[in-house]
């Protein structure tokens, strides 16, 4: 028989000496009596407070807890990954280290997912909190574009190992695990969990990271619909463009011969549209070539991890 936890609760946290403690505790008083077993993974990303000697204190004292050291700040996603690849449990657990989510709601978290209702659950917040018309703006973006149909996609989420197995989160794409899972064809469902202020410490939140989320969610979007087939996007815009400059031409052509009227500002629109248009195919051919390496990629590791 196994012993390996059947949930692995991943917790990046960067200057939280003063909240692990109390963490720790609650998770062992709200996970202990739950109907599986469980591990904390706690990842110190970067610390330049006591993080790392209150988790080597901890771990003399919680069987259960285990750690993981940035020598940097890395940012959650890569925090997550890090975890992920020490962690041995088939449901994985993202939950942050600021008591603004209790342990005690991870049982109805991941109940959906031990039940084999759905694959990944996203925790919907309840309650007054920080950044909330920011996150109000990301959740209703996403849902148009991605159309996934739960309410909070920026929250505490649970999901099956396999989910994102082979898939990477590149810097701050840990928010949109949600939508590339959706896009795989994985069940989704959500669970209300109460958000609580901070415990204590600052946040990390800076409203520089607005500008960041957006590009980043205009990329996702880009990867997820023409990722696979990157001439429908670059070859049809790049026919715009030069259908565009043909019809300049044309015009500029009437207007010359027809006319008498030459009009320099529109043959410089005729070669700019046809030079641009003849580039955007050819980006459109490149992506082809790193659309089909990346197919070649992903049939590698299939058969790789056929063959384990």
């Amino acid at each position: 028989m196994s012993d390996a936890p059947q949930v692995s609760i991943l917790v990046p946290a960067r200057d939280e000496a003063e909240n692990l403690p109390r963490f720790i505790q609650l998770c062992d008083e709200a996970l202990t009596p739950a109907p599986f077993s469980f591990e904390v993974v706690v990842v110190d990303d970067g610390s330049r407070d006591p993080t790392a000697s209150v988790l080597a204190e901890l771990g003399g004292r919680y069987r259960f807890l285990r750690s993981v050291s940035h020598r940097r700040g890395r940012g959650i996603a890569d925090a997550l990954a890090s975890a992920a690849d020490v962690a041995t449990g088939g449901v994985l657990v993202f939950y942050p280290a600021d008591l603004q989510y209790l342990p005690s709601d991870i049982p109805g978290l991941v109940a959906p997912i031990l039940s084999g209702e759905a694959d990944i659950v996203t925790g919907t917040k309840q309650g007054k909190y920080e950044k909330a018309f920011v996150s109000g703006v990301y959740n209703r973006l996403c849902r148009r574009l991605f159309g996934v149909q739960v309410e909070d996609l920026n929250s505490v989420k649970a999901w099956r190992r396999e989910v994102l197995q082979g898939a990477t989160l590149r810097p701050d794409w840990h928010r949109y695990m949600v939508v590339i899972a959706a896009a795989d064809g994985w069940r989704l469902t959500s669970h209300p969990v109460p958000v609580y202020p901070r415990h204590a410490g600052v946040s990390k939140f800076s409203w520089r990271r607005i500008p960041v989320g957006v590009l980043d969610l205009i990329s996702v979007w880009f990867q997820l619909k023409f990722g696979r087939k990157p001439m429908l996007f670059f070859g049809l815009l790049g026919a715009v463009v030069f259908l565009i400059g043909l019809l300049s031409g044309i015009v500029a052509l009437v207007l010359r011969f027809g006319f008498g009227i030459g009009f320099r500002p529109l043959l410089n629109l005729v070669e700019t549209m046809v030079i641009s248009g003849i580039a955007l195919f050819g980006f459109g051919f490149v992506g082809e070539l790193i659309a089909g390496f990346r197919e070649e990629m992903r049939e590698l590791a299939r058969k790789v991890d056929q063959r384990a």
